[in-house]
């Protein structure tokens, strides 16, 4: 059995009880998770052991990619959809289907719509050292740089700035799950695009809500229009454009709606220096940079962190622009 399989077939059968309908589910691994059958209507199934907003822009690419590969019908199968996840993807009209037997399907003459089934408490799946604070430093500059794969564990370990049993303990987990491949000769990354997705929820879980460190609006109204020419002042530390103005930077295919600052200086100078004061609903906001950052005048945080911040804002236009940054900056994941 795949992972992400073995739990599609409660989900069928829970189906099944629910609606009294003749439901036959065949699980593979080719080009899609299984397939099911609904009563003569056949559904190509991709599976997610959990959805919510932070990893819903990986479904929609997947889709994307399903859509290619066959002519039948998407129903997604989770163990637990998030409540809003699952009323946009009902606006959306995109099929769903949880372990409990909440769903959405809609196909020809079949309209199935049930709500109110109790999805029992889910699994943690991020809770190994590989996806907590520590392993989530160390996995950012695997994906970043394929080569910090092949640096020691002490050189690995002063540059995601960690213990050397930390980077012991995760690089064990990941060989375990099956994300690292030792050889005599070098380690690999393999099942990449799953390793960057447990990274992205485990960053928006985990991490980044350490990294906030004040939420702020610009004084002069002007400077969300004028944002390009507002000078992220590095003499004392480092700062950088983040998320949204990372994006439309790096991309040229995105107006900022909201702003992201790393730095490595306190918010009281952050506003200071280019006009900012606190405010809980403000449109910008000053987090903390985690990772070695060289002062090469660059303006934007690393290409994966843009993804990961576009991709846990759970926006479709965000979503759309961290596809090109994938595709065009992140080669090495794919």
């Amino acid at each position: 059995m795949y992972p992400n399989n073995d739990y599609i077939y409660d989900a069928s059968v829970a189906l099944e009880q629910l609606t009294g309908l003749n439901i036959n589910m065949e699980s593979r691994r080719n080009e899609y998770d299984g397939i099911i059958d609904i009563n003569g209507h056949v559904f190509t199934v991709e599976a997610k052991n959990e959805l919510r907003k932070e990893n819903k822009g990986f479904l929609y690419a997947r889709l994307d990619e399903l859509k290619a590969k066959t002519k039948r019908p998407t129903l997604i199968i989770a163990k637990y959809i998030t409540s809003d996840v699952a009323f946009e993807l009902r606006e959306n009209g995109i099929n769903y289907l949880d372990i409990a037997g909440n769903c959405f399907i809609k196909y020809e003459e079949l309209l199935l719509h049930i709500v109110g089934q109790k999805v029992h408490k889910k699994e943690k799946t991020n809770q190994t050292k590989a996806f907590q604070e520590a392993g989530i430093k160390i996995i950012f500059n695997l994906l970043s740089n394929p080569a910090n794969l092949q640096l020691s564990y002490r050189e690995l370990a002063e540059l995601a700035d960690v213990s050397i049993g930390s980077v012991s303990n995760v690089m064990t987990e990941l060989e375990e799950q099956n994300f690292i491949l030792k050889t005599k000769l070098k380690r690999v990354l393999k099942n990449k695009s799953a390793l960057l997705e447990r990274w992205v929820v485990a960053y928006q879980d985990v991490l980044r809500p350490r990294l906030v460190k004040k939420q702020m609006r610009f004084i002069k109204p002007d400077a969300v229009q004028n944002w390009k020419n507002l000078y992220l002042d590095n003499k004392e530390g480092i700062t950088l454009w983040g998320a949204e103005p990372a994006a439309a930077l790096l991309t040229n295919q995105l107006v900022p709606e909201k702003f992201s600052i790393y730095t490595t200086e306190s918010w009281q100078n952050m506003g200071q220096d280019i006009g900012l004061v606190p405010d809980p609903n403000g449109k910008v906001e000053i987090l903390q940079i985690f990772w070695k950052q060289s002062s090469d005048n660059k303006q934007t945080t690393p290409p994966l962190l843009i993804y990961a911040d576009l991709i846990g804002s759970g926006f479709s236009r965000n979503i759309e622009t961290a596809q090109i940054i994938l595709e065009n900056e992140l080669q090495h994941i794919r």
